[in-house]
């Protein structure tokens, strides 16, 4: 079965990721895909073209004009550094966006205050079974396809979103949200287990914001989905299947 890693964009910094990913794919070759992030990129290329970052409860609000540097931020720099360090570690790493195949295609979000921010609606995986047929690891930059648009039109969508929608397209045994932090931490602790009615809890506290509340709302979502495992961790959670915090179901959830 596959696993679906997303990297987030500080984790991604970490010298020893190649090597993690490389022990990781060798182990079970032909069954992993990552999705990458890559907010402080975007952030620096925004400003650098003077523009300022914004974001709503951990989402980044996303003009028409934001698209392109995210498009050049993630699908290129982001995307292609990545890939080329896999490359390096002996990984033969492919790196596609949400946009190539209609991979993913996403509706405006409700939230009309996030602009060309989406929601995934479909996720057209053929593309990446083709890639982990031919013993190649998809590397997933997540732009979309706006379904609604006979354009052609791209949205920004959330890393953790991209990933989610991605596992259970990909009936995914786990999905491993990569962060610089060892899990979802509470009075600065990582806990061991999360259900759902207690993560959505520590939401409604600003126990966890920003970042860290897209990713548990993500998770519960590939819960819905049909994702066996849900887990948040540290880089070495990629090779340690115990290490992290673990998103379980709660006898409410449906």
């Amino acid at each position: 079965m596959t696993r679906v890693i997303k990297i987030g964009g500080r984790a991604q910094a970490d010298a020893r990721l190649p090597e993690i990913v490389a022990l990781a794919w060798r182990a079970d070759p032909a069954a992993l895909c990552v999705v990458h992030g890559g907010g402080d990129e975007i952030s620096t290329l925004q400003r650098a073209l003077g523009l300022e970052p914004a974001f709503s409860r951990g989402r980044r609000i996303t003009s028409e004009r934001d698209l392109d540097v995210i498009r050049m931020a993630l699908s290129g720099s982001a995307n292609k550094r990545l890939v080329a360090r896999l490359n390096a570690a002996g990984v033969a790493a492919v790196g596609v966006s949400g946009e190539d195949a209609s991979l993913i295609a996403a509706h405006v979000a409700e939230d009309t205050a996030l602009g060309r921010v989406g929601t995934p609606a479909r996720v057209t995986v053929r593309v990446l079974h083709h890639l982990l047929g031919g013993g190649y690891l998809p590397v997933v930059s997540p732009l979309a396809r706006d379904a609604d648009s006979p354009a052609g039109a791209a949205l920004n969508v959330n890393g953790d979103d991209a990933a989610a929608a991605i596992a259970a397209a990909l009936e995914a045994s786990e999905l491993l949200f990569v962060a610089d932090v060892p899990g979802v931490l509470v009075a600065g602790v990582p806990v061991r287990a999360l259900d759902v009615d207690g993560a959505m809890q520590t939401i409604a506290q600003g126990v966890a914001g920003g970042g860290m509340a897209a990713k548990l709302q993500a998770g519960i979502a590939a819960l819905h989905q049909g994702v066996e495992r849900v887990r948040i961790g540290d880089l070495d959670a990629i090779l340690d299947p115990d290490r992290g915090t673990i998103l379980t179901p709660s006898r409410s959830f449906v």
